[in-house]
């Protein structure tokens, strides 16, 4: 399993686990194991280990020494591909010629496992038992042929010959297996903490996920219960009016918002449709409508001249070339300034101005000055917030000002081609 390096708390940042220090390190390591084995396998006796003390055997040829140093070193440098050479290789270097520096670093490498690999490191004694044969009998047998041990010691030449076997077993064998051992399990902890902390940081992204499903759904069934009912209503008495009256005026006023009441029926039902669906992170991405674009700017303004509000439409330049984003961004734009013009103003002269730049699209919507000073709407500004928002994530900004006269000014600059988030979706307003 591959983990990202993840950023050390308290080291410095040439000592980081990404940092390139470290990656060079960890690319150099064989090659400076290998050569540190090869370096100091030439400090070594150059004999069998069952003439270790005595030192009368005749010296080796120097290219069997140059082959098993060369030898050595290279099963070395391959650690990181497979163990077994630099097993074989040291203990036929320890035989032929009393090399210890190989047996040192196979006895780490045995205890430690392979490296890189912490879910499958290998059997560990096999080797450590192996090593400790092919060690202590010779140097034993090297201590009781010779002078190192003499008749009169504590415990005879046997006593001696075993002690002495087992130090060099212990020195070569035990201490670097038993370190090993160490980092071994350290490594295997460590990587438990690591699926332990990637389970629980997965468990709570399902839970983040499920509350917030559930959330969502509780607004979509609160917005269902209480907007769409009255909504539902609303439209049910307009046919109503539509049907009864005699007034051909009323029956066209009931007509526009029967209408109106039904579109606003459909884009609540994607809304609810959207907030019920599962996310796009789960697999699954819910069906949308296409969204309006300038292409449809001419219907919003024929609905807003029927509900009497005189609107006038003034384009300068080409809209062809202008990106899709672009075109829905600046739908919304004139959407809910027209809707703050009906809500603060009323029926008054309105202009909106699309204007192709070379940057970019520009737009403006216009309102004469009410005839007299419209009441106050509660929670009223919030619409504008939104717009804001929603025209910088376009990468575009946004004025409001009132005019001198006393009518209001809203001016929004989009890019032409913006660049959209992945995997946003635009809801209708």
């Amino acid at each position: 399993m591959e983990h990202s390096a993840a950023r050390v708390p308290g080291l410095p940042s040439w000592l980081q686990p990404s940092s390139r220090l470290r990656r060079l390190a960890h690319w150099l390591y064989p090659f400076a194991l290998g050569c540190g084995v090869t370096l100091f396998s030439f400090v070594s006796p150059w004999r069998p280990p069952i003439f270790l003390f005595d030192g009368m055997s005749p010296d080796p040829h120097w290219g069997l020494i140059a082959l098993a140093m060369l030898a050595a070193g290279g099963s070395a440098m391959l650690i990181r591909r497979a163990r077994w050479p630099l097993f074989v290789l040291s203990l036929a270097a320890w035989l032929a010629l009393c090399m210890i520096v190989a047996v040192f670093v196979a006895s780490y490498y045995a205890g430690a496992g392979r490296p890189g690999r912490p879910h499958d490191p290998g059997r560990a004694w096999p080797y450590f038992l192996v090593a400790s044969t092919l060690v202590g009998l010779p140097v034993g047998w090297s201590a009781v042929h010779s002078d190192l041990l003499y008749e009169g010691m504590t415990g005879g030449l046997i006593f001696g010959g075993v002690m002495t076997a087992l130090a060099w077993v212990a020195m070569t064998v035990g201490l670097p297996f038993v370190f090993g051992l160490w980092v071994r399990a350290r490594r295997q902890v460590l990587e438990q903490f690591r699926e332990r902390a990637e389970r629980l940081e997965r468990e709570q992204h399902e839970r983040a996920e499920r509350a917030r499903s559930d959330e969502r759904r509780r607004i979509a069934r609160e917005m269902h219960d209480v907007v769409a009912h009255r909504v539902a209503l609303m439209v049910l008495h307009a046919g109503a009016l539509e049907v009864s009256t005699a007034d051909p005026r009323t029956a066209e006023e009931a007509a526009l918002i029967r209408t109106t009441g039904r579109e606003a029926m459909q884009e609540l039902r994607e809304v609810l449709g959207m907030l019920r669906a599962p996310d796009v992170t789960g697999g699954m991405a819910p069906e949308l409508a296409p969204q309006p674009t300038l292409a449809d700017l001419d219907r919003l303004l024929d609905s807003s001249r029927a509900a009497g509000l005189p609107v006038r439409r003034v384009d300068e330049g080409p809209m062809h070339d202008v990106s899709p984003s672009a075109q829905r961004t600046a739908y919304r734009v004139v959407q809910e300034a027209l809707t703050n013009v009906a809500k603060h103003a009323g029926a008054v002269p309105t202009t909106v101005t699309l204007r192709r730049e070379p940057q970019g699209l520009f737009v403006a919507v216009e309102n004469a000055p009410p005839p007299q000073p419209a009441p106050p709407v509660p929670d009223s500004g919030l619409g504008l917030v939104g717009l804001a928002e929603r025209v910088a994530l376009a990468g575009g900004t946004v004025q409001a000002r009132p005019r001198l006269d006393g009518g209001f000014t809203l001016h929004a600059r989009i890019p032409a081609d913006p660049s959209e988030p992945v995997g946003s979706r635009e809801v209708a307003a």
